[in-house]
């Protein structure tokens, strides 16, 4: 009896020694161990023309309006895999988007591993504060922000402030 409850005790101190190491195996590492993820940057050229012809399209067939991006600055990271480890890489940016009548709105994107088309290539999703009509990321682009800042907030007046 002894034994066994000295076994169980044993059994229990390696388990919770397991899991202070607090190590979890990434998303793409348990299906493919070769993997290696290149999600661009916040800044890349490639990203930053897919939200402009995006907003570009979406303002001029769905919403009639002549709104177009003109420029970019400002554009930093917020978060790269902020949700865990354990789900699709993903980087959180935002940017401040000069449009061609010369108002500035805040752009928060996600560059997501292997999300495009079918699966391949990265997607982008986007919002420009103040023009999602449709409420699709709404409240105010929250959606697309990292989990934790979205709820607890990163520091709720730097967000809500004019970027």
């Amino acid at each position: 009896m002894k034994r066994l409850a000295l076994a169980f005790l044993a059994l229990i101190g390696f388990s919770i020694a397991a899991q202070a190491g607090g190590y979890i195996t990434p998303s793409e590492k348990r299906w493919a161990p070769f993997y290696a993820s290149g999600l661009p940057a916040c800044d890349d050229p490639g990203v930053l023309s897919s939200i402009t012809s995006g907003f570009d399209g979406k303002e001029s067939e769905y919403w009639n309006s002549p709104l177009q991006i003109v420029g970019y600055d400002r554009v930093r990271e917020i978060g790269f895999r902020a949700n865990g480890v354990a789900y699709i890489p993903r980087r959180y940016c935002i940017a401040r988007a000069t449009l061609n009548d010369r108002r500035m709105h805040t752009v928060i994107y996600q560059i997501q591993d292997e999300l495009g088309f079918a699966g391949f290539g990265d997607g982008v999703k986007w919002c420009v504060a103040g023009l999602d009509r449709d409420l699709a990321y709404a409240p105010g682009c929250a959606v697309l922000r990292p989990y934790l800042t979205r709820f607890l907030g990163e520091s709720v007046r730097a967000l809500s402030t004019r970027y």
